[in-house]
């Protein structure tokens, strides 16, 4: 995790972007360091030669790691839980191949990937595209992300990217190898990057959540049901209360049986509502209360933290293919809500004063521009504006590129860009929004 102010030199333009956000360590307890050393910010520098080792041959690609770590950027802003944080853990892949097509064929396959964990496992719907030049990594030929809609604040969100690096790095940290097809030829690798963090958490959280706590999809909760016995009182006989909570466990145990991630929540020491609204707080996807009317009539009471959807299972009827029915449904209306909220909000735009009317009723707008990353500039400064909070007037963040998408809208292109300002012809219809 710590790199040497030489080691960073090597790739000073690719650290150029990150140059205002390193950390450097200066002492070692008492005494002053002869040279600082930077806490990394990514790990190209790391990693890469070691690289330079490994490949000595077309046979030795392609090289394809993977890794989970912590990085440090010293942001200079107040840092947010989850989204901005000094350090963060994320996973970040670094490949190396022989041709720049299969660089480039990983590419989309490790976004199809980052958008699925999206779609599939968070319930959160995404906008695959590509980041324009003013946005992409730094050091990357081009960049792809997905890119998600908070409504609480009409914000996008990165939610994870995938670069294609080309040659910039290995002919850096001459990662490099004889041209099978010209014997004596030296080629440098054609390289990959990718990276999800621990913000695509912040985004779970934001996106889903309401004012009673989390709201965890099913495919990632830890806990997807929970099963609490209800209706025991003072004058609930011992053979009762026994037979309740011996029936809860046995519940509990079948659905565990049955693949889902069931636990008995049978705590003697608190009530029943207390339970309710703890284990509300915490997302859990769906409540199982099974009291002595729910014991005669052989089923359970399921209550969809989502929804509020209340509906009886019969306990010996299919219980287990059941639930699991009841765990897909709420995962795809979680998916729905949010794919409508977001849909909703993205509004296809070609005139200035309508872009700014729909910034700030918190839209996305898909809005004709040139690519340029001076124009990307003025479009930010222009859509600024001042908003008031408790400490006094703000500035609010002004529009920027989300994304290229990759799946362009229906309607021709215009000539103009959307910058009134700009005198270069359209080239595609880019996401823009305030973004995290």
């Amino acid at each position: 995790m710590f790199v040497s102010a030489d080691a960073l030199q090597r790739e000073k333009t690719h650290i150029a972007d990150f140059a205002p956000e390193v950390a450097w360590v200066t002492r070692a307890g008492n005494t002053e360091m002869a040279e600082a050393i930077a806490i990394r910010p990514t790990s190209e520098t790391v990693m890469y030669p070691s690289y330079a080792k490994w490949v000595q041959s077309h046979r030795d690609l392609p090289i394809k790691l993977n890794q989970w770590c912590n990085v440090v950027r010293w942001e200079f802003k107040h840092p947010t839980p989850f989204l901005r944080t000094r350090e963060f853990l994320w996973q970040e892949g670094h490949t190396a191949y022989q041709t720049r097509a299969e660089a480039v064929d990983e590419v989309f396959q490790i976004l199809d990937l980052y958008a699925k964990i999206y779609t599939d496992l968070m319930a959160i719907p995404v906008i695959k595209g590509r980041k324009s030049e003013k946005e992409k990594f730094a050091g990357a030929d081009f960049t792809t992300t997905v890119e998600a809609y908070v409504a609480i604040n009409g914000r996008g969100i990165q939610g994870a990217t995938s670069h294609h690096l080309g040659q910039n790095f290995s002919k850096m940290f001459d990662i490099s190898f004889e041209d099978p097809e010209n014997p004596g030829t030296k080629v440098f690798a054609h390289q990959n990057s990718w990276g999800l963090s621990t913000r695509s958490i912040g985004a779970l959280i934001m996106i889903h959540g309401d004012d009673n706590g989390l709201v965890l999809p099913p495919h990632v909760a830890a806990i997807q049901m929970i099963v609490i016995p209800v209706g025991i009182t003072a004058q609930t006989s011992d053979t009762e209360r026994k037979k309740l909570i011996g029936k809860a466990q046995e519940i509990t145990n079948a659905l565990i049986s049955g693949g889902i991630r069931a636990e008995a929540d049978l705590r003697e020491n608190v009530s029943p509502g207390w339970k309710f609204n703890s284990w509300e707080l915490k997302g859990v996807p769906v409540r199982v209360e099974l009291g002595p009317k729910e014991l005669a009539d052989n089923e359970i009471l399921a209550v969809v933290r989502f929804s509020g959807k209340r509906q009886t299972i019969s306990i010996n009827d299919g219980l287990v293919d059941k639930a699991k029915e009841l765990l897909e449904e709420i995962h795809l209306d979680m998916y729905k809500k949010q794919e409508q909220i977001r849909d909703e909000h993205l509004k296809l735009c070609l005139d200035w004063s309508t872009f700014l009317t729909y910034l700030d009723d918190k839209n996305l707008m898909l809005s004709p521009f040139c690519g340029q990353p001076e124009c990307e500039e003025q479009i930010k400064d222009a859509s600024k504006r001042e908003e008031s909070i408790e400490a006094g007037i703000q500035a609010a963040m002004g529009a920027k590129t989300l994304c290229i998408p990759l799946e362009q809208p229906k309607q021709e292109l215009p000539q103009a860009c959307i910058n009134v300002n700009c005198q270069n012809k359209a080239q595609f219809f880019a996401l823009f929004g305030r973004s995290y």
